[in-house]
């Protein structure tokens, strides 16, 4: 087996993508350690220690399955990408010499606090796919364990503390296998299995200097020793794979028996290229991008980058301290929140692309004569008729539940069903609402208007008629009501 490292020029343009991947969720709004959002990080793709994992509902290992196409002697190149994360103290400088632990460190610019840093780790090899076959490759990895001392002076130019970061040894394995499937056309399923074998158990000690208490058995004892963001890249230098989402007819029943668990490959860069794959923690389209629009990253898992850039350009300037001295990144953003010109903001507020996918470059066609009369479809009556004797009034308007009258001042009790697409809904089943309005679409469809009993927001949501809307089958009437 040659395994060697590569840099393949293939991923350049699925590397954007990846990086959003490898920082989705990093650090939130406001961006300061101290939010309460930002105390249970690292929700994607961790791949924790296996003595850790299956007793608290996360996984060491994730697999990738596609179908690939190489031509002739094919190569493929791979790059396995997580975060390590190191954690972080705070030591101040003591007037009579010496370091002592702190939970802040107040300087001129920022505040340092203890935090969790990702560093980006990776794992690369490119391997011929005659290799694969067979019983496959294994490549294991190991990032050692370190100490890393960062002196911090203060405005007078003299030590003001340092920042102590340690950093757990981590072990994994690598594994990838290609078997060729029958048929008229030559495809191999190409598994990549990514496995955390940190012999790290929790109770056991930590070799941390002078620590000799027992490590919790808890989730921040094992991120450390977690790959967290695992992500991987492949690349063919020859031939193709196959789309998992949108597969050739004949490829169809191979895609559907692929396994991929805790992970979900897409093609990625050029779009339509196909000869390189993302799999990645978190549900995408074949070929995603980042949005021309975005000025940089904002780390907080959103798309929503205008009204990130103005919330946290509205932060305090205590409040912008603090995020400064939680992460290097968080410092970027909002820097980047501060110097964003009227242009760039005005540039984030939308756009339409779905307009530009059908109509092309060159616009729509355009009629060049007016077409017969009597070639023009003209239904009965207008979708919408003001002057219709059953124009609907959301204020009064009232239906009929379990045949009782249900209308504004109802409560109801909500019972979000399956076909809810918005998760949130479900969070709110069982829940006691008041009904505010009923409204009816153009379809003949039904909807109730409703706030939350216990919502402190619900004033400001019947000020702005921003309210959250459920169909008649999905409440109850409660007694009483």
């Amino acid at each position: 087996m040659a395994a060697t490292a590569t840099a393949d020029p293939r991923f350049a343009a699925a590397r954007q993508v990846a990086d959003a991947v490898l920082l989705e969720g990093y650090v939130l709004y406001p961006y300061r350690a101290s939010a309460a959002k930002n105390r249970l990080r690292w929700q994607f793709g961790v791949l924790v220690p296996p003595a850790w994992g299956p007793a608290h509902g996360e996984h060491a290992f994730q697999q990738t399955e596609v179908l690939m196409e190489p031509k002739g002697d094919a190569s493929l190149a791979l790059e396995l990408r997580f975060l390590h994360a190191q954690r972080r103290t705070v030591q101040q400088a003591l007037d009579g010499g010496g370091f002592a632990e702190v939970d802040e460190l107040h300087l001129a610019d920022r505040v340092l606090v203890p935090w969790d840093e990702g560093t980006e780790e990776h794992v690369e090899l490119k391997v011929s796919v005659a290799e694969l076959t067979g019983d496959g490759i294994t490549v294991p990895f190991t990032r050692p364990a370190r100490d890393d001392i960062e002196t911090v002076l203060g405005a007078d130019g003299r030590t003001a503390g340092r920042l102590v970061r340690r950093t757990e040894e981590i072990e994994g394995v690598l594994r990838l296998r290609a078997v060729e499937l029958d048929g008229a056309y030559r495809v191999f399923r190409l598994t990549a299995v990514v496995e955390n074998t940190s012999p790290w158990a929790p109770g056991a000690d930590a070799d941390a200097g002078p620590v000799t208490d027992a490590v919790p058995a808890d989730r921040e004892a094992a991120l450390p020793r977690s790959l967290v963001a695992a992500h991987l890249l492949l690349g063919l230098d020859s031939g193709s794979f196959l789309s998992m989402t949108d597969p050739p007819e004949w490829g169809r029943e191979a895609v559907a028996a692929c396994q991929n668990l805790h992970t979900w490959p897409v093609l990625a860069g050029e779009a339509g290229r196909a000869d390189v794959v993302l799999s990645s923690p978190i549900i995408l389209e074949d070929h995603p991008a980042i949005a021309p629009e975005s000025a940089g990253a904002m780390y907080d898992a959103t798309e929503i980058d205008e009204i990130l850039a103005l919330r946290t350009a509205a932060l305090t300037d205590q409040e912008k301290r603090e995020a400064r001295g939680t992460d290097a990144r968080a410092a970027a953003v909002i820097d980047l929140a501060d110097s964003l010109p009227p242009e760039v903001l005005e540039r984030l507020h939308g756009a339409v692309r779905s307009l530009r996918e059908v109509t092309g470059p060159e616009g729509p066609e355009q009629i060049l004569e007016i077409p017969d009369e009597e070639a023009v479809f003209r239904p009965d009556t207008p979708w919408w008729d003001p002057a219709g004797a059953d124009t609907a009034d959301p204020a009064r308007d009232r239906i009929t539940i379990d045949g009782a009258p249900v209308g504004p001042g109802s409560r109801v009790l909500l019972r979000p069903g399956p076909r809810r697409t918005d998760a949130q809904d479900l969070f709110l089943h069982g829940r006691a609402a008041l009904v505010e309005a009923v409204l009816h679409d153009v379809d003949g469809g039904v909807h109730l208007a409703v706030t939350v009993d216990d919502d402190p927001g619900a004033d400001i949501r019947r000020e702005q008629g921003r309210f959250l809307y459920f169909q008649p089958d999905e409440v109850t009437l409660l007694e009483g009501a």
